[in-house]
């Protein structure tokens, strides 16, 4: 039971995540959900950056949670202990990333290390997604590994459009569909974590192994 509810953690923490992208944005006045960034709801001086860091530190607790759950569903699965240390350090590698700036202040060229460092981030956190979603496509039949592929794909796509858009941010140009692409990716990604989880869920409910 412990096990179930831990792993419950994973879809729970994806809804939580949906939840604050449509709670906070609306404490945000003038901010359009299409044409910006995640990231700017929690840029250096952005009205929302408090309160954002507040409602993800619940997101975070409930991820590592969900780590701990598939750690324990492994049953010595090496694949599945891979991708529930990738979660866990995913999690807590998050609780440390470098804001942004607003838009307005990169635009005037008063970006600094701590933007550079977002990118970083940002780069490190899609090499941790590849690798927990190519280790938990492994982990179970054909078709969550076909699934798992066109998420990937997904990623490929939208990610390309993200960032050839995003450069506009730097440059003070209009960013009209940047918000979009973005959470499509995020939208991909939490769709797989949903049903990774499920069939976690759905494993045969042998004793768990530390």
């Amino acid at each position: 039971m412990t096990r179930k509810v831990l792993l419950i953690c994973g879809i729970v923490s994806m809804l939580w995540y949906v939840a604050i992208n449509i709670i906070v944005p609306m404490q945000y006045p003038g901010y359009n959900i299409a044409s910006q960034t995640v990231s700017e709801l929690s840029a250096i001086h952005a009205p929302t950056r408090a309160f954002w860091s507040e409602l993800c530190l619940i997101y975070i607790l409930l991820f590592i949670a969900f780590g701990f759950g598939t750690w324990l569903s492994a049953n010595g699965n090496r694949k599945l202990r891979i991708v529930a240390a990738v979660i866990i350090f995913d999690a807590v590698f998050g609780l440390f990333w470098p804001p942004m700036h607003k838009r307005e202040v990169l635009a005037a060229g008063g970006g600094t290390l701590t933007d550079t460092l977002h990118i970083v981030w940002a780069f490190v956190h899609l090499v941790l997604m590849l690798l927990m979603i190519g280790f938990g496509a492994a982990s179970f039949g054909k078709a969550f590994r076909v699934f798992s592929v066109g998420i990937v794909l997904v990623f490929i796509v939208f990610g390309i459009l993200t960032t050839k858009e995003s450069f506009g941010l730097e440059a003070g140009l209009p960013t009209p569909h940047v918000g979009v692409w973005e959470r499509v990716n995020m939208g991909a990604y939490m769709l797989w974590v949903v049903v990774f989880t499920i069939l976690l869920i759905r494993r045969n409910n042998k004793p768990a192994r530390l």
